[in-house]
């Protein structure tokens, strides 16, 4: 029960970039996957009003809603421009649609099974590098990494679905990782900047798109008092965490990592569906739509 209220004191602002536990190497995963990780995804990572959107039919990308955008403002997949034309709210989450003028030549298959929970996950992001280490002032122990500046790379990094939550009438239903020592070589976090970027899992068929990442663990203290600070924590033991107003020691006898929350997509695949197979004549209202005598 600790663990449940600490996280739920601690989520910060919605995020940003993949940050490792092995390395804070600038060049580390930024090039696309390979051997049995080839094809998990990179493919089908855009960029979007500087984050990231994911194609999931022919004419349409998803991203989160709470990046922003406007109709009229271009796409870019794999080095191609595509104009959008209209956006769609998903009125049960964090999710948005974008439709675009142009036609992908493919697009990312949705995660429809319900069995997430311990499944592994490689996740995509252009975010923050990993900044200096944060150590409990009582013990002097590595507790994690600030966040660093950012460099505008994509990366890509690996971590395992550790519960399914619902995080309330806004972002819904979500799939939480969390930050692990013990996840090996490519565990990873992900931090401000890599909100909207898409999170795969395997299945018997390929990889597939299970999430949409979405908000964080992040806001801790080394006291009780003063501003705070994000960072990627993978033990939170002997650090504060809440509100400059009301910060809370965090304790217990194993080790305590924070996490990532990402839109669960299995949750919402019949809206995805409903929005991205109609005909245009017979789509739901869009959120906003450009005349058709607007320049492209």
């Amino acid at each position: 029960m600790l663990a449940v209220v600490a996280w739920s004191l601690c989520l910060a602002p919605p995020m940003g970039a993949v940050i490792f536990f092995s390395t804070s190497d600038p060049i580390h995963n930024t090039t696309a996957p390979t051997g049995a990780l080839a094809g998990s995804g990179w493919q089908w990572v855009g960029s979007w009003a500087g984050y990231q959107g994911t194609p999931v039919g022919p004419h349409h990308f998803l991203t989160a809603r709470h990046v922003g955008g406007n109709a009229g403002e271009a796409f870019v997949l794999d080095g191609v421009s595509y104009t959008t034309v209209a956006s769609f709210d998903d009125p049960q989450s964090d999710l948005r649609i974008w439709e675009v003028s142009g036609t992908f030549t493919s697009w990312a298959p949705l995660y429809r099974n319900g069995d997430e929970v311990g499944k592994p996950l490689i996740a995509f992001g252009h975010g923050l590098t990993r900044g200096a280490e944060v150590r409990d002032i009582a013990t002097n122990s590595l507790r994690g990494w600030l966040w660093g500046g950012s460099d505008g790379k994509l990366r890509w990094g690996l971590n395992r679905v550790e519960a399914v939550k619902n995080l309330g009438s806004y972002w819904g239903a979500v799939l939480y990782a969390t930050f692990d020592e013990s996840g090996g070589a490519n565990e990873a976090h992900l931090a401000l900047g890599d909100s909207s970027g898409p999170i795969f899992i395997i299945d018997g068929a390929g990889w597939k798109l299970a999430g949409i990442a979405a908000v964080v663990d992040a806001f801790f203290n080394t006291t009780n008092t003063g501003a705070g600070f994000n960072a990627a924590i993978f033990d939170s033991r002997g650090l504060y965490c809440g509100t400059p107003a009301r910060w809370k020691l965090v304790a217990g006898s194993t080790p305590i990592p924070s996490g990532f929350y990402a839109t669960r997509i299995s949750a919402r695949t019949a809206w995805i569906e409903g929005v991205v197979s109609q005909a245009p004549g017979d789509r739901p209202t869009p959120r906003s739509t450009l005349p058709p005598e607007t320049p492209k």
